[in-house]
């Protein structure tokens, strides 16, 4: 997609609250670089209108998306959005910060994450990155997606335990000690406490009973 010199830039708004549509509507006609040429109430509904060609050879160059929508939550259609139209540039404009939400909007292809509460100078300015694909994050955005990487890589890793340590670390979430442990698998009091270190170490934690409840929380534990 080129950057239009002389004409207004195209603009989607996909938001489930009407207002919401409305306001970002209502400023952005008083911006003569901009021009609303439709609005969607969700995800299905922005879908069907360019799938139908509604808006014929007037693509958006711009989609403001709400995140959390009933029917197709924001990353669930941008990730649509960018399969079908990849020259799309997407903004993911929401009032939640959730670190892993960040990682999975830019993942799924949004150019860039606005929190609702940005100034309309700073909206713009994000627009303005998204028409040369460069991404606009504030510094809370930008340490959500850093969190949120780190949290995904330190997941990978814990999924990859090896098999002795996911034993070691089920008994301990049944309540067994070392010693249980030890005679459980037929190994060492010295080996078992080694598996335990490198469990605590892995997963980040800092005794038994977190390791415990981290296996419950990952659905790794048989209950009843």
């Amino acid at each position: 997609m080129t950057e239009a010199t002389n004409s207004p830039w195209k603009v989607l708004i996909v938001d489930d609250h009407e207002m919401v549509r409305m306001g970002l509507r209502t400023y952005l006609m008083l911006d003569s670089r901009f021009e609303v040429i439709g609005e969607a109430s969700g995800g299905k509904d922005a879908i069907d209108k360019l799938e139908r060609g509604e808006y014929q050879d007037q693509l958006p160059q711009i989609v403001l998306m709400d995140l959390m929508m009933p029917d197709m939550d924001g990353v669930q259609t941008t990730r649509a959005l960018i399969n079908r139209y990849p020259e799309l540039r997407i903004i993911i404009l929401t009032s939640f910060l959730e670190d892993e939400k960040v990682v999975e909007a830019i993942e799924a292809g949004a150019v860039s994450y606005v929190l609702k509460t940005v100034s309309a100078e700073e909206l713009i300015y994000a627009m303005q990155g998204a028409i040369k694909n460069m991404p606009v994050m504030s510094s809370d955005v930008s340490q959500a997606l850093t969190r949120g990487l780190r949290k995904r890589s330190a997941s990978h890793e814990v999924e990859g335990l090896t098999e002795r340590e996911r034993e070691v670390l089920l008994l301990i979430a049944e309540g067994r000690n070392n010693k249980d442990i030890s005679d459980e698998l037929h190994i060492s009091i010295k080996t078992v406490k080694t598996h335990v270190s490198n469990l605590l170490m892995k997963c980040e934690l800092e005794d038994r009973t977190q390791l415990a409840i981290y296996a419950h929380r990952k659905g790794w534990v048989k209950e009843g």
